[in-house]
């Protein structure tokens, strides 16, 4: 299983609508047009399962159009996509098959014909949260997920080519993650995927492309290669204002793999294990083996409160651009929901306190801008990217939170995040909204419980009380959009956040622990028909009202 950082629970930074459906279906396009030789001329792509019945209202066409021209998940022209294929001379087909049958529910297969007419043939998973990987290249399984540089090599399956291999990354002192061999029938073709921890150099790839039986190389850059440099010393952290007296002072990648393990927490229980014994808060547990996993990688250590402060400012604009300048949603059904509430919470007879109703409007911003492919935070999905942020902010709003607050609130909501997709899933198409929302509200629950003074065991109740009151909630996109009733989830998953803070700083206990809670969820999740799980063919997406409102969207299937 792949090591989860904290940038896989709150983000990608991305263009809505959908984590999975946009922000993944692009990055499985944008590996496969680095597998190609030259640029792209044909693409055509065959959907299915959930990618089959909402890739329209999801945005999918267009952010797999986007990755196979080569832009990034937070790139605003994505929206743009079709045109800008036009414009590169790019062809392009979709095929949605609703009936055959596939390992997820998010699965696309591509074939790609580049500017050399060479066929490249690639099949992708959207796993969630803006993951993604390659299980299939030209009909061989294989795995590929970006998460490291990656060395893809074609080659005959044949005595001495793996060791060829390895022989020219070893040459240039490149640190090899892992090393698997792919193929199909002996000695056919194969392809071998050497993950490393170190960029590739150009000319390690002609290297290895000049060997024996080596069909073709593609040296692909880690995900993560934008954020690298190298670590700094003791004097530039103290230089930098960083407080390198601080945990991992001087740490090296020896020392920061053996703390990991210490402080890699795998399930709730050794999680607040941790917190008790170090006595620490999980937004310090959470940074601890955070720092220890980017020393590891050759990342910065003062990298991640850096990285949470780029995302709480992105999160601030993804409400003040909704509320300033309120726009439809790209399928018509959402817009201007947000403004109305900030209007009537301002009224002398509202309804709910102002803490309550600023959740709720910021909640319903976020979704809106999300909607109209603006620019917001997956936290841990795009569907339910307005719960956290409506809680940060409406508690700094109303009990005078600083930003440093802020940040630490993130950081225990990512430790929350995290466990649940350790243990289960954030995906609706795999979990229903439950997933999706569910585990928002626990992260905002979290967070809020330890921003007003709670104990890292408060914040675990808090998390269970958020998730068994959202237990079962089905994922129902109306025309397959993330608009209605996704927006009103998030308002509800905010609502529900401040609710189970408040009963956990009380006091109030659960039966059940955190662990068994989330294994519930899932169980719950599995249970789910398809129907309910962001198909868009059951729940509210079935009704009367909702077709015939979707007939009439422009985009919408009806």
């Amino acid at each position: 299983m792949k090591t989860l950082s904290i940038r896989d629970i709150i983000g990608p930074v991305m263009i809505g609508p959908s984590s999975s459906h946009t922000a993944g279906a692009l990055r499985i396009a944008l590996i496969a047009r680095h597998l190609l030789a030259a640029a792209p001329v044909k693409a055509t792509f065959t959907l299915y399962g959930s990618f089959a019945r909402t890739y329209q209202g999801h945005g999918t066409d267009r952010a797999l159009l986007a990755g196979m021209l080569g832009l990034s998940a937070d790139d605003e022209r994505i929206r743009d996509s079709f045109a800008l294929a036009e414009e590169a001379g790019l062809t392009f087909a979709f095929i949605p098959d609703e009936n055959t049958p596939c390992d997820h529910a998010n699965t696309v297969d591509m074939e790609v014909t580049d500017a050399t007419g060479a066929v490249t043939r690639v099949r992708g998973e959207s796993i969630g949260g803006g993951a993604a990987r390659i299980t299939r290249l030209n009909g061989v399984a294989v795995e590929l997920t970006g998460e490291y540089h990656s060395l893809v090599v074609k080659h005959r399956d044949c005595r001495g080519v793996l060791a060829f291999i390895a022989a020219c990354v070893a040459e240039t002192g490149v640190n090899i993650a892992t090393t698997r061999l792919f193929r199909e029938k002996r000695g056919e073709v194969a392809y071998t995927v050497m993950e490393t921890d170190d960029a590739l150099p150009a000319a390690l790839v002609d290297r290895i492309a000049a060997g024996f039986e080596v069909m073709s190389v593609h040296a692909l850059a880690s995900d993560r290669s934008r954020e690298e440099f190298a670590p700094l010393t003791p004097e530039e952290e103290r230089a930098a204002g960083m407080e390198p007296e601080g945990f991992g002072a001087g740490m090296d990648a020896a020392k920061a793999a053996a703390l990991f393990e210490r402080l890699d927490f795998r399930t709730g229980e050794e999680l607040l294990a941790l917190c008790e014994e170090e006595g620490l808060p999980i937004s310090e547990a959470v940074c601890r083996r955070e720092r220890c996993l980017l020393v590891q990688d050759g990342i910065a250590v003062d990298d991640t409160h850096r990285y949470v402060d780029d995302v709480l400012a992105t999160m601030r604009a993804s409400v003040e651009s909704a509320l300033a300048d309120p726009r439809p949603s790209m399928g018509g059904l959402i817009g201007g929901e947000a403004a109305k509430l900030r209007a009537y919470a301002d009224r002398s007879d509202a309804l709910c306190d102002p803490l309550l109703a600023r959740a709720v409007t910021f909640s319903m911003a976020v979704l809106e801008t999300n909607a109209a492919m603006g620019r917001i935070v997956a936290a841990p999905t795009a569907g339910s990217a307005g719960v956290l942020p409506s809680v940060l902010f409406a508690l700094q709003a109303e009990r005078g939170l600083t930003d440093a607050q802020l940040n630490r609130g993130v950081a225990n909501a990512a430790a929350i995040g995290m466990l649940v997709m350790r243990m289960a899933t954030v995906s609706g198409a795999e979990g229903g909204c439950q997933a999706e929302v569910g585990t928002a509200s626990a992260m905002a629950a979290s967070a809020a419980t330890e921003l007003m003074g709670g104990t890292p065991a408060q914040c675990l109740a808090a998390a269970v009380n958020a998730l068994s009151c959202m237990l079962g909630l089905v994922c129902d996109p109306i025309g397959g959009l993330v608009e209605a009733p996704c927006q009103k989830h998030n308002a509800a998953g905010a609502a529900n956040a401040l609710v189970a803070a408040q009963l956990a700083l009380a006091g109030v206990s659960s039966i059940t622990a955190f662990d068994e809670t989330v294994a519930a969820m899932d169980a719950v999740g599995r249970a789910l028909p398809f129907e309910l799980r962001e198909s868009a063919l059951g729940g509210l997406a079935a009704t009367p009202s909702a077709r015939a409102r979707c007939a009439i969207c422009p985009g919408c299937e009806g």
